[in-house]
């Protein structure tokens, strides 16, 4: 197996990317939910050698070199703690992770763009408090009218959100690949079955 793995990184470089390590903040908890806060195995093993982090699991793949082999970690944890930032940029990420990668008019999920809820031609500003996640035909249907005059009406209010209910926004948008390993420290807080 392990001359498989091997073989395999020789033959497809782009499977170095296939074992992703799960970074942790000192208390445990993801650096970032969405995008999750991931490093290449290269650099988990790395941070390991530098002792900046702790390696909580592991995959059961080993690399090598001539005078050792460690087993590629799949969570590490920092040894310091990152204090997550209190402000939230201003970004078309951040502004659809708040809307919920959802249209604030229809609800319509998929392509999205941007709209200006008081237009710019009206004296509208590029903020928060004025920009929503909106779909094509939505905002083809706006343009540069207000909401009155177009007939829409929004879905909720816009309001620049705080660090924290975005990073709990994204916990609800997980990656198209979770190792099973990751799950006790992605939602740990979750209701258990009975």
């Amino acid at each position: 197996m392990d001359g498989d793995f091997r073989t395999e990184f020789v033959r497809d470089p782009a499977g170095l990317k296939k074992h992703p390590a799960l970074v942790l903040n000192a208390d445990y908890r993801p650096l970032s939910y969405y995008p999750l806060s991931l490093w290449p195995w290269q650099d988990a093993i790395k941070a390991a050698y530098m002792d900046r982090v702790d390696i909580v699991a592991e995959y059961d793949q080993v690399v090598r070199s001539p005078s050792t082999h460690i087993k590629i970690p799949s969570v590490v944890v920092l040894k310091d703690y990152v204090t997550p930032q209190k402000r939230v940029a201003f970004t078309r990420f951040n502004l659809f992770l708040r809307d919920e990668f959802c249209c604030q008019y229809c609800g319509a999920r998929g392509d999205l763009t941007f709209d200006h809820v008081v237009p710019r031609a009206a004296g509208g500003v590029t903020s928060w408090e004025n920009v929503v996640a909106a779909c094509s035909p939505c905002n083809l249907r706006k343009g540069s009218k207000s909401l009155r005059n177009c007939g829409l009406s929004l879905r909720k209010p816009p309001r620049q959100p705080a660090s924290e209910e975005l990073r709990n926004m994204g916990r609800r948008f997980p990656p198209n690949y979770l190792h099973e390993s990751w799950m006790d420290f992605l939602y740990w807080d979750a209701e258990l079955d009975a």
